[in-house]
């Protein structure tokens, strides 16, 4: 199944027939298969038709609008994404199963970092590097042994906060500096795609989640509101290092993007561009359709990892008893 990205502006989606076709003024830029489309993630201004809505309603197609930067402004679904009757199990957890649940999400968020910085430190020794990497291991057996949620979510900040000393360490280009995580506005080049990335995963989940009829708002880890949907923050922790850092690290250290052509700075922050945003983009959609074995010795592209780590969660809701195992990287 394929994701459709409409990130250039000024866009329309139409229908014709079983395809759906991008167009800009009378020039197609892409189109794809109603059968084989499982989303539709809408940057900016661009429209839709209301034939191609209702025919993708009609699939279970759902849509998300979300502005240049990342941010969803919100989704239609289809009317039968009803999650009642999952819902009320997910209410019905009980405060020691979350708790449980959370040291897991934490643990393996903490985890794959520190895999990710192993990694680097092959390809290039180095102090911050090597301390972060202590430091990540001994919060992880304090995570394993927390007994609040707000101790955990103490560790897991500690543990973003040594992440991220040494991620400047592991970029390579002079152009791209890094010190310190900033999001709200990122600070500069390397944060605005870390920004970006985060949100275009988030809302991979936070369909996924409503597609499998799981209550998104009602999380573990963190605390839901009318507006946060606490189920896609928990998740997307156990894949911002594997899938989202380590594609910065690739896209910067291979020179791909351009300090000067591909980012824009207003409003106290740096973003993402014209030509940056269908850069990130490509090269993020080229990685999680890369070819992986699944516990069966199926292929499968990553996407399916984050499908199995949702439906892995729904099977907790179902039977708290049997736990829940987070997604980790060796």
């Amino acid at each position: 199944m394929q994701t459709l990205y409409v990130s250039q502006q000024g866009c329309y989606v139409c229908l014709e027939g079983e395809l759906l076709l991008v167009k800009r003024r009378d020039t197609i830029l892409n189109e794809i298969q109603l059968p084989l489309l499982e989303m539709i993630l809408v940057f900016g201004k661009s429209q839709i038709t209301t034939q191609a809505i209702r025919s993708c309603l009609w699939r279970n197609i759902p849509i998300a609008y979300l502005s240049r930067m990342g941010y969803c402004y919100g989704r239609i679904l289809p009317i039968e994404r009803g999650y009642r009757q999952l819902s009320r199990y997910q209410q019905e957890l009980s405060l020691i199963d979350r708790l449980i649940v959370a040291r897991c999400i934490v643990q393996a968020k903490l985890k794959n970092s520190r895999v990710i910085l192993m990694r680097q430190q092959r390809r290039q020794t180095s102090d911050v590097i090597a301390f972060a990497i202590q430091s990540l291991e001994y919060l992880m057996t304090k995570a394993a042994e927390a007994e609040r949620i707000d101790q955990l979510m103490g560790y897991e900040g500690a543990g973003a906060a040594q992440y991220f000393s040494a991620f400047g360490d592991c970029l390579t280009s002079r152009d791209f500096v890094f010190a310190g995580r900033s999001r709200r506005p990122p600070g500069n080049a390397v944060n605005a795609m870390l920004s970006f990335g985060y949100q275009v995963l988030w809302n991979h989940l936070l369909t996924l989640i409503e597609l499998q009829g799981l209550d998104p708002y009602s999380g573990c880890l963190h605390e839901g509101s009318y507006r946060h949907a606490a189920l896609a923050s928990d998740l997307i922790e156990e894949f911002r290092a594997p899938m989202i850092d380590s594609l910065v690290l690739y896209l910067v250290n291979r020179n791909i993007m351009d300090i000067g052509e591909d980012f824009v700075h207003k409003n106290g922050g740096c973003y993402l561009n014209e030509s940056g945003r269908p850069k990130f983009l490509k090269a993020f959609l080229q990685r999680m359709e890369e070819t992986i074995t699944d516990d069966f010795g199926e292929p499968q592209p990553k996407w399916d990892l984050l499908h199995q780590q949702v439906k892995e969660y729904k099977q907790f809701v179902y039977e708290p008893v049997n736990g829940y195992s987070p997604y980790q990287i060796r």
